[in-house]
């Protein structure tokens, strides 16, 4: 039962974020994975140690290597709110106690349009930022405690373009957005997915913006044939030219966990697009 949880993880991961675990048997004498429990160990210390061992070995990345946040990311609330002041945006509050916001542009490449992501994260989660080339730009806002399974992950959904009056837009199109967040890998990875409540935010609360709180579940599909549930909240808002998800999730197992935190997360969630000179930030490979 104890491996058939860790190969569950492993193939979580594959699955949701194209990691190999496949080689992890060739990779044994750089990093020893043991399949059974040390003296001392508890249940929980194990699967622990287990799955952050099968992330190290499937990313490449030494577990000493793991940073939660990268040397360009803007981090701290103090350097937080004075980027935000010079764009003239509200400044962030404070964050409840272990989380850290991040505020990074999304789209400073040419296949792009920029906007401006405010979120804030656990401080011991590792966070990634899109990178950019002469093809443009790849990737996404995220942060995670990735061995767990837990994610924060920014989504820029393109197809209906920009939505007034969002927070009366309809269960329709939120469902829609959601389910094109999670299933960035293919359409065959989930089932049985749901949103079960809707709570439409104070604009007040959000510098004049509607934005919607959407909890949801779901069944992920593995390529090894697991099947994981899944539970998460999402904030939905539209800016510029799309609709804009942050969405959350743990497996169900770790919900009651992490649920607190994951609704911190969705709530600190802002982004900005329209009157912004985003100039000094785009890349140019001309």
């Amino acid at each position: 039962m104890k491996l058939i949880n860790i190969f569950a993880v492993a193939a979580l991961w594959q699955s949701a974020f194209g990691f190999n675990f496949l080689d992890m048997e060739q990779k044994r004498k750089s990093l020893q994975l043991s399949a059974t429990v040390k003296d001392g160990d508890s249940r929980r210390e194990f699967f622990g140690k287990a799955g952050a061992a099968a992330f190290s070995l499937s990313s490449g990345i030494s577990l000493d290597l793991l940073t939660p946040l990268p040397a360009n990311a803007v981090g701290g609330l103090d350097k937080v709110n004075a980027r935000l002041k010079a764009y003239g945006l509200p400044l962030a509050p404070k964050p409840p106690s272990g989380l850290n916001p991040l505020l990074e542009v999304y789209g400073k490449g040419k296949n792009r349009f920029p906007l401006l992501v405010l979120m804030n994260h656990p401080i011991t989660w590792v966070v990634t930022l899109p990178s950019n080339d002469v093809n443009g730009e790849d990737g996404t806002v995220q942060a995670g405690e990735y061995a767990k399974g837990d994610t924060a992950t920014f989504f820029v959904y393109e197809e209906p373009g920009h939505v007034d009056n969002f927070a009366s837009a309809g269960k329709e199109l939120y469902e829609k957005a959601i389910i094109k967040s999670i299933s960035q890998k293919g359409s065959n990875i989930y089932q049985d997915f749901k949103i079960t409540k809707v709570v439409p935010q104070d604009p007040n609360d959000y510098g004049g913006k509607e934005y919607v709180i959407c909890d949801f579940k779901y069944t992920l599909l593995t390529g090894a044939g697991f099947e994981v549930d899944r539970r998460g909240v999402a904030s939905i808002t539209s800016e510029g030219q799309a609709v804009e998800v942050l969405w959350t999730a743990s497996t169900r197992e770790r919900f009651k966990k992490t649920e607190a935190t994951l609704r911190d997360i969705a709530a600190s969630f802002r982004v900005y697009a329209d009157g912004l000179n985003f100039s000094d930030e785009l890349k140019n490979y001309d």
